[in-house]
């Protein structure tokens, strides 16, 4: 049964033997350790061979894990307590030195020694091909990544001269006693003693040395490289000084110069001396991948260097910071193992005074030469895609059953709705409800929905029926006025019906009476969509509509700024040209022939323009409106009207826009009174509609809401950072509110050339249900084609208006907080101008009760809306979930892609409040948190070495750090302050598969496609070990693309897709591929268009060459590896999260 495992070799930093010896109580160790333990005499039995590995402890099946000490309290409240999901920290406690550029690099120039990660996916055992009795595989549903052991191969390794490692170190002390001290050097202070043998020396073997197969004790860890001073992939900061916090993942900086100090990691793959049934020993690398680097005092420890005098303060969200009381005496360096992790587990035999000292360290001997790293050990998120894809891919996912995971959002699958929302509308983090609040509070998991409500549904599927009730109007409970819903219970002979949300018993009105059959089923179950299906609409009665009067069709008005810089981009007339295409095809009811949809036209700079352009004009007419400060619309019969039978005028009028203002040089523009404008124009005209506002700088003239340049780089990385982000208040807080309560959405398409204040400009869209395109340093010959395409998806997505959503639970558990582009006038109902079909809105849940496993938990969504024909309706969405009193259902149940899309919103919701490095460090800790609460209840007991992760969360650590990567969580001056606004801004508003896209870009290999296949080419990890330098390489976040050319590429290849002999004649602004006439030109033309056409925002494609400077934007999307400005590459940031998992748990 036991298989083997896959095995990785991170690439070490060069350890330091014998250091961090010294953490006394982590409970009580095993008498007699298996491997001899650190410092004892050497044991008699041989090594086993490389690549075997330890069975973790044989542990009967079924075994409760054993008992964590109470570090890890479920019951204190914890990060996500109610109704703030981000409580302020204490002030010292710091996640990163704000991100300057953490972890180590990872670039070895030594070679990388080997240890080995075996990853034991889904139910197989893997990794375990152990020689001695089975351990009780863990539950199908864990990721092992766990450490096996190999015979070292000895590079020349000097080792610290005895007396070189603190020998002025106090014995170890409780953990309690340990928190009361405060003296004890710090990490990173100066050594005593003589410094380590720069060069190996060779000749005598040590007592640390492996000898003819005999482990010995404190022998170094296999393949690791050791030969004198740190290697490039261990560049330290300098010399940590006491009292300097270092905390958070560990930040490369400058390479150390010098020798090691005693707190730097140790690094390779565990010691034969150490017992591996979880007992590892400190300095041991855990068994996740390698962390370079300082030793971290990561989010639980606050300002790691310096005493800690009494009881730690509480983290951030009230659970005590984890972890202070497992790291021995305050002040000495959390002994960071390769994987920076305390190893928890206790230090077998008594230590000496100077831990982990031994007598006598002569150099090292010659050895076998080293493995490369396999990052192939460490889940993979296209893995788990292809997985995903091959197993429920073209399949049916019928909606019957109540709490069933549906497939990934990147897996293609025809939905059958059968009572259950589709998981196109409703997506949950998980769906299978803790039945507690106390469960929910241990395990941290959070509760969320992200409901889409109009989303897109794919040709095979069937649109939503529409239900008319007639003057009587939707059916709904008396009590909790929930929609009628396969959820109600007829009872009474079909008289009454039992409401599933509230458990009232209402009549049933005469009209909708109907009888039962002998299973308790209405006779017309199947025909009425609101008894059988999940989602459906209802026609909405007067009662539903503004005033009691029916609405009006909706109407859009094109407001083109005028000033110089867009006359001369040559902007004003690429618009014109288009619209006299694109209004052909404004949205429309799928049946009628025509848009019911009017246009209105507005151009200003200081002042505005409005024009007339009534079908019985010869001529449109321009009334100019100069007094910004009190806006109204000049004209009111006339301004809004129907495109098709105004055309001629409205192409007369576009026409001569570009002409009317070709010699203007007026540079300033106003932007608030524009969209006042069009708030008033939708007021007289009694509709509600959407503003396209096409703005080129910050509007600088004097009218209300003119802005100044507030960019200050100086206050990156400190408290008031966050003012950046925040919109200025006054005018444009109004502004949303006017129109919201019009139905009046803002798109907003800018062409920056510098500062623009997106975060105050782009707050009235943010609100509005609006959109924000931005197009930096625009020329209509690169950017002309990219933004028409966004200016074309916008205008005929579909799209409803004037929309408030209100999302109702059964009882026991209720809707607490609402991320999206909406506006909240109450804390229950959602108000949005307008929701097209890309827009998501994510709800927290939280309970109020303990919920029933047998009935489970239902949501419905109900959203009130007018259609582009102008018809006021009600669109249901519903779900119903699972409830469990076990944490292991709830692992299994939840969705990585949707857990990513709740923090990323509930991340750039908290930057406007508090500190970017208190947003990381709870991200982490919440992290650690889930994975550690699941690690102690869920999987089977295993050495603490491993990393344990629940199959459905396996790869929740890449896309956590990919999140902590992008732009607003960075504090990088590098850049800029719109582009961080617009990203926050951009995340705020989308569904799972748009968020899951953007934190884990597809890297696709073009150069070996088939150009025969139907199937697209499979995508590789996004990291630069995928480049090949004779490839060619697609990548897409659904923002940007780009296409990457290897240095090698073949000429043929070249010559096949860009007509040029190589890639060196690829030069200056090709902004597209040319159409040739063969068969991979066309293959690759289709992929890349089907790609665009198929995500919400058009796509530039952006063309690099390897080793060109371009090729550095490119690589910060690499997301597997180190961030550009600052950011954990997945390996270490795996470590990373794996240490405070190890520190939560002891």
């Amino acid at each position: 049964m036991s298989q083997q495992g896959y095995v990785a070799t991170p690439p070490y930093s060069q350890a330091q033997p014998g250091m961090g010896g010294y953490q006394g109580g982590f409970g009580a160790g095993p008498a007699q350790p298996p491997y001899g333990h650190y410092g004892g005499p050497p044991q008699t039995f041989a090594a086993p061979p490389t690549g075997m590995m330890k069975p973790p402890v044989p542990s009967a099946a079924g075994m409760p894990p054993p008992p964590a000490s109470n570090q890890y309290n479920p019951n204190v409240q914890q990060n996500g307590a109610h109704p703030q999901r981000y409580p302020a920290p204490p002030a010292d406690s710091a996640y990163g030195q704000p991100l300057q550029s953490p972890y180590n690099s990872m670039v070895s120039t030594a070679p990388p020694p080997a240890q080995q990660l075996t990853n034991q996916m889904g139910s197989m055992n893997l990794g375990n091909y152990a020689p001695g009795p089975m351990q009780s595989p863990p539950p199908p549903t864990s990721s092992v990544i766990q450490q096996p052991f190999q015979t070292p191969p000895a590079m020349g390794q000097p080792q610290m001269p005895p007396g070189s490692q603190l020998p002025h170190m106090s014995p170890p002390q409780s953990p309690q006693a340990s928190m009361q001290m405060s003296g004890p050097p710090m990490s990173g202070q100066p050594m005593s003693g003589p410094p380590m043998p720069s060069q190996p020396m060779s000749g005598h073997p040590m007592p640390s040395q492996p000898m003819s197969g005999h482990p010995m004790p404190g022998q170094p860890m296999p393949g690791q490289p050791m030969s004198g001073p740190p290697m490039p992939s261990q560049p330290m900061s300098g010399h940590p000084m006491p009292g300097q916090p270092m905390s958070g993942p560990p930040m490369p900086s400058q390479p150390m110069s010098g020798h090691p100090m005693p707190g730097q990691p140790m690094s390779g793959p565990p010691m034969p001396s150490q017992p591996m049934s979880g007992h590892p020993m400190p300095g041991q690398p855990m068994s996740g991948p390698p962390m370079s680097g300082p030793p971290m005092a990561g989010p639980p420890m606050a300002g790691m260097g310096r005493p800690f005098p009494g009881p730690p303060p509480a983290g951030p969200g009230g659970f005590q910071q984890p972890g202070l009381g497992a790291a021995g005496p305050p002040g000495y360096p959390q002994q960071a193992g390769q994987f920076g992790g305390h190893m928890a587990g206790p230090q077998p035999g008594p230590q000496p005074g100077m831990p982990g000292a031994f007598p006598g360290a002569p150099g090292g001997l010659a050895g076998p030469p080293q493995k490369k790293l396999d990052p192939d050990s460490i889940p993979s998120i296209t893995q788990v895609i292809e997985d995903d894809q091959v197993k429920r891919g073209g399949q049916v996912y019928s909606t019957n059953v109540r709490g069933q995971v549906p497939p990934l959002v990147t897996t293609d699958f025809t939905v059958q709705d059968q009572g259950n929302a589709s998981p196109r509308f409703m997506r949950c983090t998980t769906y299978s409800l803790p039945s507690t609040a106390d469960l929910a509070k241990q395990c941290q998991v959070p509760l969320a929905t992200i409901i889409k409500p109009f989303a897109n549904l794919p040709k095979n599927e069937t649109p939503l029926y529409v239900v008319n009730h007639g003057e009587t109007g939707p059916i709904r409970c008396n009590r909790c006025k929930a929609y009628m819903c396969p959820y109600m219970q007829f009872i009474d002979g079909g008289r009454r019906y039992q409401c599933g949300f509230c458990n009232c018993i209402n009549e049933v009105p005469v009209f909708f009476f109907q009888h039962l059959d002998h299973m308790g089923r209405r006779a017309d179950f199947f025909e009425r969509p609101e008894l059988s299906l999940g989602s459906y609409e209802f026609v909405a009665t007067l009662d539903y509509c503004k005033n009691n009067k029916l609405p009006n069709p909706p109407a859009y008005i094109f407001m083109i700024d005028v000033s110089y810089n867009n006359i001369k981009s040559g902007l004003v007339k690429l618009i014109c040209d288009e619209l006299k295409t694109l209004l052909e095809n404004l949205p429309s009811e799928d049946a009628a022939e025509s848009s019911a949809v009017n246009v209105g036209f507005v151009t200003y700079n200081k002042v505005l323009h409005f024009y007339n352009v009534k079908s019985a004009l010869a001529q449109p007419q321009m009334m100019v409106v100069s007094d910004t400060a009190e806006m109204f619309v000049p004209l009111l019969d006339g301004f809004l009207v129907n495109y098709q039978e105004s055309r001629a005028v409205i192409h007369n009028l576009l026409d001569q826009i570009p002409d009317m203002f070709a010699d203007s040089n007026e540079s300033e523009t106003v932007f608030v009174p524009v969209i006042q404008a069009g708030v008033e124009a939708f007021k007289a005209a009694e509709c509600s509609g959407k503003l396209f506002i096409f703005q080129s700088s910050m509007p600088t003239a004097e009218a209300p809401g003119k802005l100044k340049n507030r960019d200050d780089k100086k206050l990156i990385n400190t408290e008031k950072e966050k003012t950046l982000f925040q919109p200025l208040k006054g005018v444009y807080e109004q502004l949303s509110k006017d129109c919201v309560a019009q139905g009046c959405c803002v798109d907003l398409f800018l062409f920056p050339s510098q500062y623009m204040d997106i975060a105050t400009m782009a707050d009235v869209p943010s609100h509005t249900g609006g959109s924000v395109y931005k197009y930096n340093n625009f020329q209509v010959e690169t950017d002309g084609e990219h933004f028409l395409r966004d200016l074309r998806k916008d205008v005929q997505k579909s799209i409803g208006f004037d929309a408030i959503m209100r999302v109702r639970t059964s009882t026991g558990f209720r809707a607490t907080e609402f991320f999206g582009a909406v506006h909240m006038n109450n804390t229950t109902d959602v108000e949005m101008a307008a929701v097209d079909c890309d827009k998501a809105l994510t709800v927290e849940f939280k309970h109020d009760d303990a919920l029933s496993e047998e009935t489970g938990a239902l949501l419905q969504c109900a959203l009130l809306y007018t259609t582009v024909t102008g018809q006021r309706r009600l669109r249901v969405h519903n779900l119903s979930l699972n409830c469990s009193s076990q944490l292991s259902e709830l692992y299994k149940s939840c969705e990585t892609d949707s857990l990513i899309n709740f923090f990323a919103k509930s991340a750039c919701r908290a930057i406007l409040n508090q500190p970017l490095k208190n947003v990381r460090e709870i991200l982490v800790n919440q992290t650690a948190h889930m994975l550690a609460c699941y690690r102690k209840n869920c999987a089977s007991p295993s050495a603490a070495s491993q990393l344990i992760l629940p199959d459905a969360m396996k790869v929740f650590p890449v896309y956590m750090n990919s999140l902590m990567k992008m732009a607003p969580l960075v504090a990088s001056t590098e850049l800029s302050t719109d582009d961080r606004a617009h990203q926050r801004l951009l995340l705020m508003g989308m569904g799972v598969e748009d968020t899951q896209l953007l934190l884990y870009p597809r890297l696709t290999p073009l150069h070996n496609m088939d150009v025969n296949a139907e199937a697209p080419p499979t995508p590789v990890r996004c990291s630069e070990e995928r480049l090949t330098d004779s490839g060619m390489f697609l990548l897409e976040n659904g923002h940007s693309m780009f296409l990457w050319l290897g240095q090698a590429t073949p000429p043929e290849l070249i010559q096949s897709i860009f007509n040029l002999p190589s890639v060196a004649h690829l030069q200056g602004q090709i902004c597209a591929l040319p159409e040739l006439d063969n068969p991979l030109s066309i293959k690759v033309r289709s992929f890349i268009d089907g790609l665009i056409e198929k995500r919400p925002n058009s796509m530039k494609l952006n063309f690099v060459r390897q080793k060109d400077k371009p090729e550095m934007l490119f690589r910060q999307f690499l997301v597997e590896d180190k961030g550009l400005h600052g950011g954990a590459s997945y390996m270490d940031f795996l470590c990373y999260v794996h240490r405070e998992i190890r520190q939560l748990l002891t």
